[in-house]
């Protein structure tokens, strides 16, 4: 995890050795699975309205005893969990 921009961003690697830099957004539980919103950390000059830095959601996985964020297993699980967090967050705003 990298401190670089506060406590609230990390830094994750993808399988093909990218630094992905992350804003942590928020969490919830559904069904036992702890999943994570988080926006990608908008480089100088980019577009922020690019489809890469809209909302990531990944979710908390326990390998060799160690806790990993890893991506949703299908489209069904992501869209449940995408509307819960728009629910969360419209209500969070109220």
């Amino acid at each position: 995890m990298n401190n670089e921009y506060g406590p609230n961003f990390i830094t994750l690697t993808d399988d093909e050795g990218n630094d992905i830099d992350l804003e942590y957004v928020d969490a919830l539980e559904m069904n036992g699975v702890t999943y994570m919103a988080f926006f990608p950390v908008v480089e100088d000059g980019a577009d922020e309205d690019s489809d890469e830095y809209g909302l990531v959601i990944l979710k908390s996985v326990m390998v060799k005893g160690e806790e990993m964020l890893s991506t949703l297993d299908s489209e069904e699980e992501a869209e449940k969990v995408y509307e819960l967090f728009m629910e969360q967050l419209m209500e969070d705003e109220e």
